[in-house]
């Protein structure tokens, strides 16, 4: 019979190995599932009684994909309709072999004023909040973990859930006009996106529990400040920063896709998993990379200017 740390180890050897998994082959796998009381088709017809916007992707020859939050009338906020195309777009991303970055935007100069109220106050009950929960941390986890380098390119506000997706981007830029801020505690909750965790990672345990528990609005200068944004954007105009947002990601995305994604689950693996994982992780991403076209290429370039 087997020891209680012996089961631990036991759990934490599968869990570990799934994640990996998860990691070297992004595609379809999720946080929760029925065994979590997580039932996705249930959810998926409750979202279905709010229409309304719609998350527009752009997926272009250069291998940069622009996702568009676009519910312009609500301030880009996520109606239920749109968190379900949000999901099947991330599943198209997955698949886009081809793609090596994407920029989130908002439609006319707003990023995302979080949910839409009509669906949170349908959506009543702890047991339809933990639903709408577990299906967000999937969505987002899932575009998180996307071989992709990604960017939100914040404009206006970026508010609740807003404020919560833009966390699961690699980067972020701001506009010098714009706002991001978590007004969870205003509406008596935490964020349920995943956006707490993933603020803890980007800004450390203090300045997160500041800008959580003070509800406090993060112009472009204290973003900047406080390590949540990269860059303040010259232009407040809609199409020149994005033009700028675009210009920015292209010095992180050169080069074959084969590598800027392996290069993206890599350090992907060394942020979620264990040393020895990890480790393991980029031993099995390097295999698919050495000896292939791209190395070899780079090997003969490199040749030439040493005769």
């Amino acid at each position: 019979m087997e020891s209680t740390e012996e089961m631990a180890g036991g759990l934490f050897k599968t869990s570990s190995t799934s994640l990996r998994t998860k990691l070297l082959h992004p595609v379809g796998l999720s946080l929760y599932n029925t065994s979590h009381g997580f039932h996705e088709e249930e959810v998926k017809k409750k979202l279905q009684q709010f229409p309304g916007g719609s998350i527009d992707l752009q997926k272009k020859d250069d291998g940069i994909g622009i996702l568009t939050l676009n519910n312009p009338s609500k301030k880009n906020a996520f109606s239920g309709a749109m968190i379900l195309q949000l999901l099947e777009k991330v599943i198209e991303l997955e698949n886009w072999t081809e793609g090596k970055g994407l920029i989130v935007r908002g439609a006319k100069n707003t990023f995302s004023s979080g949910s839409d109220l009509n669906a949170v106050k349908a959506l009543g009950t702890p047991e339809d909040g933990m639903a709408l929960c577990m299906f967000m941390q999937n969505t987002l986890t899932r575009f998180m973990r996307l071989p992709l380098i990604s960017v939100a390119l914040i404009q206006g506000w970026a508010l609740g859930g807003g404020a919560e997706f833009l966390t699961a981007c690699d980067f972020r830029l701001m506009t010098r006009d714009s706002e991001i801020r978590f007004v969870h505690k205003e509406m008596g909750i935490i964020p349920s996106w995943g956006g707490a965790t993933r603020l803890v990672k980007i800004i450390g345990s203090r300045q997160a529990l500041k800008v959580l528990s003070g509800a406090l609005k993060m112009d472009s200068q204290k973003a900047l400040n406080l390590g949540m944004v990269e860059e303040v954007l010259q232009s407040s105009d809609e199409n020149e920063c994005l033009e700028e947002a675009q210009e920015w990601l292209k010095q992180f995305v050169q080069g074959p896709p084969e590598v800027i994604r392996a290069l993206k689950k890599c350090v992907s693996a060394g942020k979620e998993l264990c040393l020895e994982e990890a480790l393991q992780t980029e031993r099995d991403l390097l295999g698919t990379l050495w000896g292939g076209p791209a190395n070899l290429e780079a090997i003969a370039r490199k040749g030439r200017f040493c005769k």
